[in-house]
């Protein structure tokens, strides 16, 4: 049986090569990216992820039996393109849970590389994590067990294998989990088919379909639940949207082009206290935000185009276009009182961290090390954390690789502060992910629990965890 170490060194030697373009090194140190296909916006309706039915259902769980394994889907109009995937999906199909009802998932490897499945955002026992080195190798099985005791919000999953979780997620190894409770449903937001996931990415698909995994910079299409650039029809109605940043290594600067404003009900960790106005979304990789837009205010016939700003000079800012086509009687509203949050933690601990990515990608100086403890804290412990981004801003892009995004496992954090001021309105809310764009400074504060073991924290730009920036936390009994 191999050791930690052993599988680190295996891992090395396959996944070194691909770390390259991911992270943004010089050009000779990558592997040249093929001609990339005509970007062709909105010739796909934009398909909504089915939702994945369980094969068995007890008095307290819901059973489900996913696959991993490779499958041919078009991404770009007249193309076909080899993509990795759960259950022969791209993204993967929506698990919908209950609170307090456990969801029980058995994960079998049909792919020729190991794996290691990770619910981001959920609260679940160190065993069913999917820690890098827990991995479920080609063939193997795995069952994960996820209790689902916390608020709605909208999760994912994803891989999490180390070296390999970066060009994993970027080739199609990510799903939707929504997490349902009464006080969520008791609120008269739109429901039904106008509650919507719109899972955002980046992707480099090649003159001939294939789909290459590569630096961000070298990635000119843009996806929406699986589709380049598609179209999304609407009625002239209330929805809401469930926005994910699913890019390995890119962040997106998301606004309509005609200046329609939308409101903000959710963070990563589920609702907001209170619906905030917003006219913009900065998200960077595993950052998710609920947002509600009012199509009544276009008439009929009417198309709006939602944008990337942070779109580079050479690509196209489209993301997604919503066509206007018919009228609907609409009697949701977002209320004034979304939820009520926990209390903000008052930190007993601070501890400091700095991240790099020259000349490695590092926190504090170091490389993740399985076998190396990071951090050691108690069950229930409040801790304040300020994490650094040391790297200097660029004159010009690409400087997607100098960003950075901040995620911790098992769970949520309030933002502080930003830069020495208070959060704006992108930090509001139960985080696990926080941006941070070169030179910035956050402050975070986090109550560790509900369980003991072995956890991670790590930059969820994905070329960067796999390169090493990544963390160990021990969570144990006081």
């Amino acid at each position: 049986m191999l050791d930690r170490r052993t599988l680190l060194k295996a891992a090395g030697v396959g996944g070194a090569a691909t770390l390259l373009p991911a992270a943004g090194l010089p050009a000779a140190a990558r592997a040249a990216a093929g001609e990339p296909a005509a970007a062709q916006p909105f010739a796909h309706a934009m398909p909504v992820p089915r939702t994945l039915a369980p094969y068995a259902r007890t008095a307290t769980a819901d059973l489900y039996d996913i696959r991993m394994r490779e499958a041919d889907v078009e991404i770009v109009k007249g193309l076909t393109s080899r993509v990795r995937t759960y259950q022969g999906t791209f993204p993967g199909p929506t698990i919908r849970a209950v609170r307090d009802r456990e969801v029980v998932v058995r994960q079998t490897n049909g792919l020729d590389l190991n794996t290691a499945v990770h619910l981001h955002g959920a609260h679940v026992r160190s065993e069913h994590d999917g820690l890098p080195m827990d991995v479920v190798a080609p063939g193997a099985s795995r069952t994960y067990r996820y209790p689902n005791r916390q608020q709605a919000a909208s999760l994912w999953y994803h891989d999490h294998a180390h070296h390999l979780e970066a060009e994993n997620v970027f080739m199609g190894l990510h799903g939707q989990y929504l997490i349902h409770d009464r006080e969520e449903r008791r609120l008269p937001l739109p429901r039904g088919p106008f509650d919507v996931p719109l899972v955002i990415r980046d992707a480099l698909v090649e003159a001939d379909g294939t789909l290459r995994y590569t630096r961000p910079s070298d990635c000119p299409h843009m996806l929406v639940n699986g589709k380049e650039r598609p179209y999304f029809e609407v009625a002239a109605r209330k929805y809401r949207f469930r926005v994910y940043n699913a890019c390995a290594n890119r962040y997106f600067r998301l606004r309509f082009a005609d200046g329609t404003p939308f409101t903000q009900i959710g963070s990563d960790g589920g609702l907001l206290e209170h619906p905030v106005e917003r006219d913009e979304l900065l998200m960077l990789g595993g950052e998710r935000a609920e947002i509600v837009v009012d199509f009544s205010r276009h008439p009929v016939g009417r198309s709006v185009v939602l944008e990337n700003t942070g779109a580079l000079p050479d690509e196209r800012p489209e993301v997604l276009r919503f066509d206007v086509t018919r009228r609907c009687r609409d009697r949701s509203l977002v209320p004034d009182r979304l939820a009520t949050l926990p209390p903000v933690p008052r930190g007993t601990v601070e501890r400091f961290f700095e991240l790099r990515t020259f000349p490695g990608m590092t926190i504090n100086g170091k490389f993740y090390d399985p076998d190396r403890v990071d951090v050691q804290t108690t069950l229930g412990s409040s801790e304040i954390w300020t994490v650094h981004n040391a790297e200097a801003p660029l004159d010009s892009p690409p400087d997607f690789h100098l960003w950075h995004s901040f995620h911790t496992h098992l769970t949520f954090f309030r933002v502080l502060e930003r830069n020495g001021r208070p959060p704006g309105p992108m930090d509001a809310g139960l985080k696990d992910t926080v941006t941070l764009a070169p030179g910035e400074t956050v402050k975070i504060a986090m109550t560790w629990g509900p369980y003991t073991g072995e956890y991670l924290y790590h930059c969820h730009q994905l070329g960067h965890s796999s390169g090493g920036q990544m963390g160990r936390i021990d969570v144990v009994q006081p």
